[in-house]
């Protein structure tokens, strides 16, 4: 389903929710506990955050800023060899 598509989905479907205040209280609890849970894990992303990185690692790829692990080096260990 396209970008598109869910949002007309969204929106028509919200039309009918914003018409019963019951089905509205339901909704901002669930979208509350959903932003909560967006918030707890910093691992969840967007598409467009997630495109960006793949960008920016595609541009640091092109330009030859990359990093390899070295033979016997532990994730660990690399990671603080190059800074993260």
């Amino acid at each position: 389903m396209s970008t598109t598509q869910l949002n007309a989905e969204f929106y028509r479907n919200m039309s009918i929710i914003a018409e019963d205040e019951a089905l509205t209280k339901k909704l901002m609890k669930y979208l509350r506990k959903l932003v909560a849970s967006k918030q707890e894990d910093p691992t969840l992303m967007s598409k467009e955050e997630l495109m960006t990185k793949i960008e920016k690692a595609e541009n640091d790829f092109e330009e030859g800023r990359t990093y390899a692990m070295l033979p016997g080096e532990s994730f660990s260990d690399f990671r603080k060899r190059i800074g993260l």
